[in-house]
């Protein structure tokens, strides 16, 4: 009799449990406990295409179906264009967006971010380049980068602030269709250096051991953000709530260190870059 009550009772906790996180989730979201995540699956170690197998895998993945399982919905990843992330939220064809999207106040005009890792713009080249060894040895020289990020304008902000400051020549930006590009293009010898997300340089160099160094510390600091429609605010609160789980449980520590992201994870979640307790 003991055992069917604590049977019973325990299905009441589950139950109330699922009826609490169904709650906190929009009406469209709990009827169908389904999320649609918007993701350009080529930047990994964020997001990209298992070489195997063609599975969806990366860091945003792994942190995706973690959400999913802390609010009891499966995710539907839709992949599209990076240019094409932003309109598929605001068309309602997506829920939200998480495809290592940087957090920036103008993008805050229409969306919200819940903010979960550190970026910056880290330069790199070859590492049998002797010549350049510092990010200053880059002036007056053309440094290769994805042209559908912030980096081309970031980089031209150093180079104003540090190159043609100091009386140098500036940096010329090469922009290319995505990183692999602008790193292909560096071992032609077509471009003196690259530059891509922080997060991204550690994993580029474990592909092909030796062949880049990275110079200087990362600038231009920015958040990456899961991104929600301006209105929909029940949506954004649930994944918030359950992404502070994450990380006081230990999830989010574990992600972070099986794709080696340790010198990029935040301590805390923020909103819009405004730090949440």
């Amino acid at each position: 009799m003991t055992f069917l009550r604590t049977l019973a009772l325990g299905a009441l906790v589950a139950g109330a449990t699922l009826a609490a996180q169904a709650q906190t989730l929009p009406e469209r979201i709990a009827k169908t406990k389904t999320i649609k995540i918007a993701v350009n699956a080529i930047y990994p170690p964020m997001e990209y295409k298992d070489p195997e197998s063609g599975k969806l895998i990366g860091f945003d993945v792994d942190l995706g179906n973690a959400l999913a399982k802390e609010l009891g919905v499966t995710l539907e990843w839709q992949e599209a264009a990076f240019e094409q992330l932003i309109p598929s939220l605001q068309t309602g064809r997506v829920d939200m967006i998480l495809s290592g999207l940087n957090d920036r106040p103008a993008r805050r005009e229409t969306m919200d971010f819940v903010d979960y890792l550190h970026s910056g713009v880290q330069f790199y080249t070859l590492a049998s380049r002797s010549t350049v060894n510092q990010p200053l040895d880059l002036c007056g020289k053309t440094v290769g980068t994805s042209r559908s990020t912030a980096f081309p304008a970031e980089i031209k902000t150093w180079s104003d602030a540090n190159c043609v400051a100091a009386g140098k020549p500036a940096i010329t930006v090469e922009g290319t269709s995505d990183n692999a590009a602008a790193r292909a293009q560096l071992k032609q010898e077509r471009f003196e250096g690259g530059a891509q997300g922080s997060e991204t340089v550690p994993y580029a160099m474990t592909l092909e051991p030796g062949i880049y160094k990275p110079l200087g510390a990362p600038f231009g600091g920015a958040q990456q953000g899961i991104a929600f429609a301006k209105a929909d605010t029940q949506l954004r609160d649930a994944v918030l709530t359950a992404f502070k789980k994450l990380i006081a449980d230990g999830t989010y520590a574990s992600i972070v260190a099986k794709w080696k992201l340790q010198a990029s994870a935040v301590k805390q979640a923020a909103v819009n870059g405004v730090a949440v307790p």
